[in-house]
């Protein structure tokens, strides 16, 4: 029996098939996407961990480079303690108010370069126009900073962005977290000029006020925890 390709019938189904197709194909590529997108998304994070403690990575390298240098995570706080750390969405937590404080995760990734371990610990907070975060490399001893890296959603540029390079970050290596005792001391952003002599005390950036701000708000909050947390396996 010859197919009516005029019929309603015929192009009803045309149709549905076409759809049926389409719809498949698409969901192939939205699956295909994500799946590139989280890889973008996991290599991005092993390489800023990694700039924390001044090794460079691409995203062709990122996992072996990673695996080369971080040989332990763990996280120290929160609700579930045997979760990955590396899965740990601490933007996501900062940005769900029904999680309080003490409940969030807090990851914490150990490093080994040159024969000297180093502790890096995540922050994240909230800048003049949205999210800032980080990482903070602590050397062996829980409290000199060795390296930090900041980064940035929307802050201006030439402004609050600046907390994205060298520039800024840099000035965080040799600063501590803690006295001798082990007592937590915050990292201070000041704007007069005397971040550079003072311990514990960085240059604010000329005109990002309110991002230097959210930064010393973000490290103070976080480092703390971590510093009360050394102190106690000490």
């Amino acid at each position: 029996m010859a197919i009516d390709k005029n019929s309603n019938s015929y192009t009803f189904g045309f149709a549905v098939l076409m759809v049926f197709v389409v719809g498949s194909l698409l969901a192939l590529a939205s699956q295909g996407l994500k799946a590139r997108q989280e890889k973008n998304a996991t290599d991005k994070k092993m390489m800023s961990i990694l700039s924390a403690i001044n090794i460079d990575a691409t995203r062709e390298n990122a996992k072996e480079i990673y695996n080369k240098y971080v040989i332990d995570s763990k996280i120290i706080s929160g609700k579930d303690l045997s979760a990955n750390a590396f899965d740990v969405d601490i933007k996501k937590e900062f940005r769900d108010k029904n999680i309080s404080v003490s409940d969030r995760n807090y990851p914490l990734y150990i490093c080994e370069k040159d024969g000297d371990k180093y502790y890096i610990i995540p922050v994240v907070g909230t800048g003049l126009w949205g999210p800032i975060w980080g990482f903070v490399a602590l050397e062996s001893d829980f409290k000199t900073i060795y390296g930090a890296t900041f980064d940035h959603k929307s802050e201006t540029p030439g402004l609050g962005a600046e907390i994205k390079y060298a520039s800024y970050s840099d000035q965080y290596t040799g600063e501590t977290i803690s006295d001798t005792s082990g007592v937590f001391q915050p990292i201070i952003v000041v704007k007069d000029g005397s971040g550079s002599g003072l311990n514990s005390r960085v240059d604010g950036i000329t005109g990002g006020t309110i991002t230097s701000k959210g930064v010393e708000e973000m490290t103070t909050r976080t480092l703390e925890v971590y510093a009360n947390y050394f102190k106690s396996i000490n």
